[in-house]
């Protein structure tokens, strides 16, 4: 690891993914994420195999990276919330092709064009799928700046491992804010191993062939549960989850990225009270990791989900929880930041409510 460097959460994960071997770069300017493109235009052309391209559109963007990703490099794209939805079609045929890629999605509040404030509205685009079709992506959730450059390299990973489009799901306030950071050793692209079914020219070998576009319905229902068989080793292999305080909680807050670190300043807050509140917080979005949940539900009474939306990731704890203990739900859409003091005041309400022990 080298030394802590202070730096914007943009410009985080964008010098982690050049230290991960990502030399390829497509996007299309808007706002909060700006700061992230910039920093790629700058960087990657100071290296004699970067490749940067401000495209005519995310829909252009989205298309250069299935492009360079058949030939077996490490590429991504970023954007923000329309942007996102924008690229949508160009996800789902990286899905269908089983291409590996990082997308970056700066979330803002919406829906719509929305405004340019911090939100987490994008939820069910990102864990769902998002564009037409049968299928998953890996979605990240860090909540530190830390966590920005350990889950960049974290996203490359997986989407070699799995030849899946991972998504790194920030929102605005986390790419604007400041924070120290240590950055692993760079890897250097020409080290990484050789990926077999790449498109580099067939002299010598067999054609391969890359597609989604499957018309015998057979063939395609194959492909499908293919797909579905490799989504169901993702969910048994990646899932994590912080526990913080949780150890004798009888609240316990489930919330992410942003929403959790407003979430844990509050909990510090109402120990200091007396209450046992803990926290759960996801780190992967898709696949959730229900199994933290299950564990809690066996000692925990009550969960409170606060989001910085009316309530997304609130269906992914119902459907972990299936009925076991009582649900509360908090949140605030539309690009409004909540204080610790507020979200203090919910838990305290809450727990006086439902009559918690706070021994």
């Amino acid at each position: 690891m080298s030394e802590r460097i202070l730096l914007q959460g943009s410009h985080v994960i964008a010098e982690a993914a050049i230290r991960a071997g990502c030399r390829y770069y497509f996007g299309y300017p808007i706002t909060p994420q700006n700061e992230f493109t910039e920093y790629m235009a700058n960087a990657l052309a100071a290296l004699p195999d970067g490749v940067f391209i401000q495209a005519e559109s995310e829909v252009a963007a989205i298309n250069m990276v299935i492009g360079v990703s058949m030939t077996g490099k490490r590429v991504m794209t970023s954007s923000s919330s329309p942007g996102i939805s924008l690229k949508q079609e160009g996800i789902s045929f990286l899905s269908g092709q089983e291409l590996p890629a990082v997308i970056v999605n700066t979330m803002r509040g919406g829906p719509g064009l929305g405004n340019i404030a911090p939100a987490q509205a994008d939820y069910f685009q990102a864990t769902r799928g998002g564009g037409h079709g049968d299928y998953r992506n890996i979605v990240l959730a860090p909540g530190s700046g830390q966590e920005l450059a350990d889950f960049t390299r974290m996203a490359f990973e997986y989407a070699d491992r799995y030849r899946i489009p991972a998504i790194i799901l920030g929102d605005g306030m986390m790419a604007q804010m400041m924070e120290p950071v240590e950055f692993p050793d760079p890897i250097d692209p020409a080290s990484l191993e050789k990926k077999p079914w790449v498109l580099d020219g067939a002299k010598g070998r067999h054609s391969r062939i890359i597609r989604s576009m499957i018309l015998d319905a057979p063939a395609m229902e194959e492909h499908n549960w293919k797909l579905f068989r490799k989504y169901q080793m993702i969910e048994g292999e990646i899932p994590q989850a912080e526990l913080f305080l949780a150890h004798d909680a009888h609240l316990v807050v489930v919330a992410y990225g942003t929403a959790s670190r407003i979430a844990k300043d509050a909990i510090k807050r109402v120990r200091e009270m007396g209450l046992k509140v803990g926290l759960m917080r996801p780190k992967t979005l898709w696949p959730f990791p229900k199994g933290s949940l299950i564990e809690l539900s066996r000692v925990v009474t009550d969960f409170l989900v606060f989001e910085m939306s009316t309530g997304q990731m609130l269906e992914d704890v119902k459907l972990s929880l299936e009925g076991s203990g009582r649900l509360h739900f908090y949140g605030r859409p539309g690009g409004i930041i909540s204080t610790p003091d507020e979200i203090a005041k919910v838990i305290t309400k809450i727990y006086s409510k439902e009559g918690l022990s706070r021994e």
